[in-house]
């Protein structure tokens, strides 16, 4: 409720500017809602990597294996943007930002920064559990479009989508410890413990780390929905077009940094394992959540968009069973793929 008042009193007073200020109302307005995306896009990016951190100290003191942490603690962490975005967007009645958010996010992801990834170095995966996850992602995509197929996710398919997640979650774990070669456990073991260190023997800080990092992510929710909603108003675009390009954008940040450095490290498994593991969970966790929050209706979001969300998986699938390598070449026509993706809808 505390965010529903938020959101509209800011909007009233944006729209009493814009009224009695016509020149001067707009260009404060705009600067606005810039800074309030800005102010997002960096609380987003670093109230993830506060919580991962946390988290991931929390799991390791625990006992947990850093393969385990790695495929959940530290992949599902780094959606966190997306997840609170999306539920915001959702209570705020906002369904195109909540869709266009995870829809934009998992074309994002394969198209730019695997593509990104790749140019830096090309990518060899030994892990062979990414062959299982890759049919995986391209089925829950289709899945996720079936249900969408009336413009709305019902509270009864966001449940399905969150079950669905644990299911998946679950097997993961399983099928991890019987495939993971020494080389997969020493790239996941020194991801992990890089991620931890100096926090394993603090619990206090531990615990500052994940819910400092929550409270920032709530905080940069806010303001990224806020303003995004408002300039999408001022531009005279859709939400949905804000939803599938800068907000899919600012809340996939970690993921990119966290890519961007395993591949520097030349840990390939990691950089296109925390892309297909965040592509999973953004439809089964973070829209079953947002749906579950409130059913969710966009009527901005095209069939196009899923069919080239899709489609992306579908060639990731391709390049993996293909030598299970992403070349450098290959890394350019991804991000062809998204430029190409980016000029059909931006002049729509």
């Amino acid at each position: 409720m505390e965010t529903l008042l938020s959101t509209q009193a800011l909007e009233n007073r944006l729209y009493f500017v814009a009224a009695n200020f016509p020149d001067l109302g707009v260009v404060r307005c705009l600067m606005l809602s810039a800074c309030l995306i800005l102010a997002g896009f960096v609380a987003l990016y670093f109230g993830a990597e506060w919580l991962v951190k946390g988290s991931t100290a929390m799991a390791l003191r625990l006992g947990l294996p850093p393969l385990l942490v790695g495929l959940t603690v530290v992949a599902y962490g780094t959606s966190s943007p997306e997840m609170v975005v999306s539920v915001v967007a959702s209570l705020n009645g906002e369904g195109d930002l909540a869709i266009g958010n995870v829809v934009g996010s998992n074309i994002l992801n394969i198209a730019l920064i695997l593509g990104l990834t790749a140019l830096i170095i090309p990518l060899k995966m030994e892990f062979q559990l990414l062959k299982f996850d890759t049919p995986v992602m391209i089925g829950v995509s289709l899945l996720f479009f079936w249900m969408f197929r009336d413009f709305r996710i019902e509270r009864w398919e966001g449940g399905l989508l969150v079950a669905l997640a644990v299911i998946y979650t679950w097997v993961n774990i399983r099928l991890a410890g019987r495939t993971a070669t020494k080389v997969v456990e020493k790239e996941y073991h020194e991801e992990v413990c890089s991620l931890a260190e100096g926090l394993i023997l603090s619990p206090g800080r531990i615990a500052l780390l994940i819910f400092g990092g929550l409270a920032v992510l709530v905080a940069g929710s806010r303001a990224f929905v806020i303003g995004a909603s408002d300039l999408a108003r001022m531009w005279g675009v859709s939400e949905a077009l804000i939803g599938l390009t800068i907000v899919s954008i600012g809340t996939s940040l970690p993921e990119l940094a966290s890519s961007l450095l395993a591949a520097c490290r030349k840990q390939a498994d990691i950089a296109v394992g925390n892309i297909i593991g965040s592509n999973i969970f953004n439809i089964l966790g973070i829209a079953g959540v947002a749906s579950l929050a409130k059913p969710i209706h966009a009527p901005g979001i095209s069939t196009v968009d899923f069919y080239v969300m899709t489609g992306t998986a579908v060639l990731l699938l391709v390049l993996a069973w293909t030598g299970f390598r992403i070349r450098r070449w290959e890394g350019a026509a991804l991000l062809v793929v998204y430029a190409g993706y980016l000029a059909w809808l931006w002049p729509k």
